[in-house]
C-alpha cells in the first residue's frame, strides 16, 4: 500500500513539473497580448506630440534616448550591441518594428511614463521631462538603420 502511494506520489510530482514547463507564446497568443496593449491597457492613445519633425528635435531625441533608453534598446532603437536583448523574456522589441511603430505617439508618452509591466520596461515619471519624452518620440519615429550608430560604449569590449 505505502508504495503505491509513493508511485502515485512520484507520478503526480513529474506531471507537475512537466506542466510548468515554460514555452514561447504561440503567434495567436503574441497577436492577442499586442493587441490587448494596443486597444485596452496602454493609455494616451489620443494624446498628440506638440513637437514636429525637424532636424533639431530628432537631435534632442537622440541625445535624450542616448541618457536613458541605450543600454536596454542600443543608440539606434534596435538592440544592436546589446547583449542580453535577445535572452530576456519576454523579448526586448525593436523600436522599428511594427509593434511598437503601431502604437500612437501619445501611447509611446504612456509607456515611456508609466513602463510596462510585467515587460521590464521601466517607468520614467519623474526622471524625464515631458519635453524629453517627446523628443524621444520624436527620434523614434526617425530611427536610423540597425547598427548604423554602432554598439553601446558600456558594452563595447
Amino acid at each position: 500500500m505505502r508504495s503505491s502511494i509513493c508511485s502515485i506520489t512520484v507520478c503526480c510530482m513529474l506531471l507537475l513539473v512537466c506542466g510548468c514547463r515554460v514555452s514561447p507564446p504561440s503567434s495567436l497568443e503574441r497577436r492577442t497580448i499586442v493587441a490587448v496593449k494596443h486597444h485596452i491597457t496602454v493609455g494616451g492613445r489620443s494624446e498628440r506630440n506638440p513637437l514636429v519633425f525637424n532636424s533639431d528635435n530628432v537631435a534632442a531625441g537622440k541625445e535624450a534616448f542616448g541618457h536613458y533608453c541605450v543600454a536596454c534598446h542600443g543608440i539606434d532603437g534596435q538592440n544592436t550591441g546589446v547583449p542580453f536583448a535577445d535572452r530576456i523574456s519576454p523579448p526586448l522589441p525593436s523600436l522599428a518594428s511594427r509593434e511598437v511603430q503601431d502604437y500612437t505617439d501619445g501611447q509611446l508618452k504612456w509607456i515611456i511614463d508609466n513602463g510596462l509591466s510585467p515587460s521590464g520596461m521601466p517607468a520614467s515619471s519623474g526622471i524625464l521631462s515631458d519635453d524629453e519624452i517627446w523628443s524621444i518620440i520624436v527620434f523614434l519615429r526617425h530611427l536610423p538603420p540597425a547598427g548604423s550608430l554602432g554598439e553601446p560604449e558600456m558594452y563595447s569590449h
